[in-house]
């Protein structure tokens, strides 16, 4: 990575990309004030690139740059900007800050559990060193990896930091350099892996100054924030640099342990080798130099298996890719929303195709999108899909910020939950999720354009509309929005929500403990409820491993009446996990330990909602692939 500064023993080397300046100039406020020429280097593969070395610097000194003698701008580069994205930039001295964490291994990805937060709203502190105190309580939960919202300074000091303008940057609000530090090696004392959300689709409209240095942006595609970046225009390479150097730069000198890739379907790249191999390829590199291993994650609500796959085999090399469609599913489930996304959704063969496959749209026409959506995902492991109940947009871009827990009862809430945790993919918590928090997530912003305001008010308003929203929402230009949203971590030992954390918990530990818990696809097989010939608000998902054969019977219904012997196939099972139990906050178990006999099933009927775990050991060359599916239809 070349651009930015570097620093060492005093000296400081300031390097720039900007290939269509006739001068670049250092501009040094304060008693150093003054303007100095840098130079332009030349010869393959220095084209654009200036350069100064500059003896007698300190940590914290203030600088800025001039094009062609134009107005001073921060460093495109800049590592921190402790007076906001429209003043000078800071030096910073990386090597000051003593590491701990030398010993420290990351999880296995199959073990991953993902927790995203938020640095601004996730405690009262509102930075990272406040909620490096709270990763104690994560790795009690049950959780082996956090991810943090994005951190690159914006503008103003609250924003889902989205807004980014900075890339280099870690907002001086937040903790800055030190803060993101600090809390990556608490989070390693712990056990815990962190990776950080990066956003390499867009920047932030206020405080953008990349257009004065270089062709950064390009007409030729287009985004929902407007102009592309430039992955494939004139220009292009000295901006693919700037993004695999970003990457580079948060892996090494903050020692995360991956990134999550923001909205990836918005990138738009028609190189032979796409910015996103090009950036999984030197992802891979730095991890066989640095002997860790590092993730990629990208987000996408395409579908699209090739982002999890192997460059060797036509793929883009990330780790995982999000998967929207349990989500989705279990959320229509709940909520019986059928607006916007939600659209296609709304039975429970949509959850079942989502948790036996990851993506439920493979290929299906999607109304929503009146298109087909999606491929299969052949050859991809169980691990390679993040699935979540919940995270920061599927809260945040709702008119209210309501959680999933105030849309729906506990109940349900909590058989929800069993689904996601218990399946075989990577799960993702979003802060607060674990005790059903109160809090809502609203949107905001504290931009300093007023016009900008405006803007994002009415954009906010038509997003609504789409979904049948009416009212006013939140401003989210007000410091109070931004106040709502933050976490209230004592409400975790109070009624109702103490009995939520108690099932997330015990949820976890299951995932952990049980041997049938193996994360390939070919372990698991999910079905929809069938009952007197149709299908009900319920899903069945059987998984094997480890010599045992589980059973997650996850029912939405206020009463479930369904041939059970069928579902249950044998003798032998025990209950596990019953999120209704007393303990969890719960009406009460159903059954003590035992499943019911073949006599007491049939004439059973479930209360719920709620979900059942029940495990058995397997028979002698047992084949899940022929356990019966859907279950057969009850007798009315």
């Amino acid at each position: 990575m070349r651009a930015g500064h570097t620093f060492a023993d005093g000296s400081c080397g300031f390097t720039c990309w900007a290939p269509e300046a006739k001068r670049l100039e250092l501009v040094l406020p304060g008693p150093e004030q003054g303007r100095l020429n840098m130079e332009r280097e030349t010869g393959p593969g220095g084209d654009g690139w200036w350069r100064l070395q500059l003896p007698g610097i300190v940590p914290g000194l203030r600088y800025a740059y001039s094009v062609d003698g134009g107005p001073e701008r921060p460093d495109p580069a800049s590592h921190l900007q402790p007076e906001g994205v429209h003043g000078p930039s800071a030096v910073v001295d990386h090597a000051a800050f003593s590491w701990t964490d030398q010993g420290f291994r990351p999880p296995a990805f199959a073990d991953w559990v993902i927790y995203e937060l938020h640095a601004g709203t996730f405690t009262p502190g509102r930075d990272l060193f406040a909620a490096a105190d709270r990763l104690p309580l994560l790795a009690e939960l049950g959780v082996t990896a956090v991810e943090v919202m994005p951190v690159a300074a914006f503008p103003g000091s609250r924003n889902w930091g989205y807004d980014g303008v900075a890339p280099y940057a870690v907002h001086a609000a937040y903790g800055g350099p030190e803060g993101l530090k600090a809390f990556v090696d608490a989070a390693h004392a712990l056990g815990l892996a962190v990776i950080l959300d990066v956003v390499y689709n867009h920047l932030g409209p206020e405080g953008n100054y990349l257009r004065e240095f270089g062709p950064y942006f390009t007409d030729s595609h287009h985004t929902p924030w407007g102009q592309a970046v430039n992955y494939d225009g004139p220009g292009s390479d000295g901006v693919r640099a700037y993004v695999v150097g970003n990457a580079l730069h948060w892996l090494s000198r903050y020692h995360l342990d991956g990134l999550r890739l923001d909205a990836v379907q918005t990138i738009h790249d028609e190189s032979p080798r796409h910015i996103l191999a090009e950036l999984s390829k030197a992802v891979d590199g730095l991890a066989e130099e640095l002997g860790r291993p590092l993730r990629l994650i990208a987000e996408s609500d395409a579908n699209d298996p090739r982002l999890a796959r192997s460059r060797e085999l036509g793929g883009y090399g990330c780790r995982a890719v999000w998967s929207d469609d349990l989500h989705h599913s279990l959320h229509a489930l709940l909520t019986r929303e059928t607006r916007g996304y939600y659209r296609d959704y709304g039975r429970a063969s949509h959850a079942a195709e989502a948790l036996e496959h990851g993506f439920g749209y493979r290929g299906a026409f999607s109304a929503f999108r009146g298109r087909s959506q999606g491929l299969p995902p052949d050859g991809l492991a169980c691990a390679a899909h993040v699935v979540c109940l919940q995270n920061h947009d599927q809260v945040g871009n709702r008119m209210l910020g309501k959680r999933l827990c105030a849309l729906t009862d506990l109940e349900a809430y909590k058989a929800a939950a069993a689904c996601v945790l218990l399946s075989p993919f990577t799960p993702l918590l979003f802060m607060g999720e674990e005790w059903a928090a109160d809090e809502p997530f609203l949107y905001f912003v504290s931009h300093g354009d007023p016009d900008l305001v405006r803007a994002v008010r009415r954009g906010r308003r038509r997003e609504f509309r789409a979904f049948g929203w009416r009212g006013q929402p939140p401003d989210p230009d007000a410091e109070e929005t931004f106040a709502r949203s933050t976490l209230d971590w004592e409400a975790r030992a109070r009624p109702g929500h103490a009995g939520v954390l108690a099932c997330y918990k015990e949820l976890l530990s299951l995932r952990r403990a049980e041997p049938f818990a193996t994360r390939t696809r070919e372990s698991v097989r999910a079905f929809p409820v069938v009952a007197a010939g149709r299908e009900r608000r319920a899903v069945c998902m059987r998984r094997a491993g480890g010599g045992r054969e589980a059973l997650l019977l996850a029912s939405f219904e206020k009463r479930l009446a369904a041939d059970f012997p069928s579902l249950l196939e044998g003798t032998g099972w025990r209950v596990l996990l019953d999120t209704g139990a007393a303990v969890f906050g719960g009406p009460g178990a159903v059954f003590p330990d035992s499943a019911p006999g073949p006599d007491a099933a049939r004439r059973m009927t479930l209360p719920g909602p709620r979900a059942l775990v029940l495990a058995r050991d397997l028979p002698p060359y047992p084949s899940l692939r022929q356990s019966p599916q859907p279950a057969r239809e009850a007798t009315p």
